[in-house]
């Protein structure tokens, strides 16, 4: 029950059978504390202790278990094909590097992601570059590395790439660099707007008429070795239909723009939406992946090679978020503070995802109030869960925020001053520090000219 203002109010709550379904696929009671949730054979008390709290938390063995859904689903469907991690999701360097173990390729979208991968080992040769305002200095830095493919988004890319590529000196000097386009196929995805990428008026790509022209001069250039299209429709979509529908662009694409001269290679990216509440109707892998092979087969040629950009739908179920609540009051509201917020869970005020939070250290306990699990950072807007059914919650008990595995720590910030949080991967009884947690030494590194400074 919720009391406000005298009044008691029943509070609707999924039941405990109905959460597994959104936290991690190794999550379970613990055999020894009944009451205390175990990921990976590991109980949150554990973690807490251990690495503390706001804390990013991965299944290992769920996390790779998804990653071959998608690339032993899809080779058995079209076996000329490649999976690439969307790494914008995640972009962590031990990501990078299970993505690498796990026969994923990448795709990064800036200089800081291509860095992270390259220490992270990942091969050049499975990374591929996006981006819509690609600089000088990230285009140069893909060309010294000798990466695989750069996904050219407009003309003034090609610009720079026709001045770059004769200068560059790098692993591939004087060898073609292997170019997609990105065209806009006029879908317009059934997501949040932020999350839309595919429609007319997306800041992505080029529309039919202006590829024709960037195709063009990309055939025309020595230097330039033009491979094929790639699209992109958005984000967090749950109807497979539309990815078919975007597929089935591409036949526009090589009608209008190549004669019907089939591409060798076609991009259809990513965006698979997830479960994130205990309601939400979520596609499967296979449903996916059925969807786009079906939709290739009818527009595509038999020969080309097929690839696909999951992200989120590779992370989001095996990441959680674990808190300590640091204060409880009832007022207007009943409002259950925690130790983290905004600085590291930032995608629920920016598209207003609604997430599932557990007490994960008394599961045994009635669902008996309906809270508002707020953050602690200064802003009205910092509610991590609205209405949140959960026990009467006392100070340090801790909260797990489900299916937070992708843009997470992405999105990690220092509103005020906060400190980005850990990344522990678990699995099998036993944990690793995937990313220490932030120092003050660190947030305050970039500040040094003035420290000590006179003004």
């Amino acid at each position: 029950m919720d009391t406000h203002g005298g009044h008691v109010t029943p509070v609707p709550a999924p039941s405990l059978d109905a959460l597994w379904s959104i936290l991690p696929e190794n999550a379970a009671i613990d055999d020894a504390t009944p009451e205390v949730l175990s990921i990976g054979g590991v109980t949150v008390t554990e973690l807490a202790e251990q690495y503390g709290t706001p804390l990013y938390v991965y299944d290992e063995v769920g996390l790779r278990r998804q990653i071959r859904r998608f690339t032993e689903g899809l080779r058995e469907r079209w076996p000329n094909s490649e999976v690439l991690f969307a790494s914008k999701s995640f972009p962590a360097v031990g990501m990078y590097r299970l993505a690498q173990e796990e026969g994923l390729s990448v795709d990064v979208a800036g200089g800081g992601e291509l860095q992270m991968a390259l220490a992270a080992g990942v091969d050049p040769a499975r990374i591929h570059m996006h981006g819509n305002a690609k600089t000088d200095a990230e285009l140069a830095m893909a060309l010294e590395a000798g990466i695989d493919t750069i996904i050219v988004d407009n003309a003034d890319e090609l610009d720079r790439l026709e001045r770059l590529l004769p200068q560059h000196t790098g692993a591939r000097a004087s060898m073609p660099q292997q170019l997609l386009l990105r065209v806009i196929p006029g879908v317009a995805a059934k997501t949040h707007a932020s999350q839309a990428t595919g429609g007319a008026e997306s800041k992505f790509g080029l529309p039919l008429d202006q590829a024709a022209e960037a195709i063009a001069r990309m055939r025309a250039h020595p230097l330039m070795d033009f491979a094929g299209v790639h699209l992109h429709i958005g984000s967090q979509i749950l109807d497979v239909a539309q990815f078919a529908e975007a597929v089935s662009k591409l036949s526009n694409v090589t009608d209008d723009v190549s004669g019907g001269t089939a591409f060798r290679t076609y991009d259809v990216g990513g965006g698979l939406g997830v479960k994130y509440t205990t309601t939400d109707d979520a596609p499967s892998v296979d449903a996916y992946l059925d969807a786009i092979v079906a939709a290739a087969r009818e527009h595509l040629h038999p020969d080309a090679r097929l690839l696909i950009e999951p992200g989120r739908s590779l992370v989001a179920r095996a990441g959680v978020t674990l808190y300590r609540v640091t204060s409880v009051k009832r007022t207007g509201r009943t409002f259950v503070a925690v130790d983290g917020g905004l600085a590291d869970q930032m995608d629920a005020a920016l598209t207003g995802q609604r997430f599932e939070a557990v007490l994960a250290n008394r599961l045994a306990d009635d669902w008996s109030e309906s809270v508002q699990l707020v953050g602690r950072q200064c802003e009205s807007g910092d509610l991590l869960v609205d209405g949140a059914p959960m026990p009467e919650a006392n100070v340090g008990d801790l909260v797990v925020l489900a299916t937070t595995g992708a843009y997470g720590y992405t999105l990690a910030n220092n509103y005020n001053g906060a400190l980005k949080p850990a990344i522990v991967f678990v699995g099998d009884g036993g944990s690793r520090l995937v990313a220490r947690r932030e120092t003050y030494a660190d947030l305050l590194a970039t500040h040094e000219p003035s420290i000590g400074s006179t003004v």
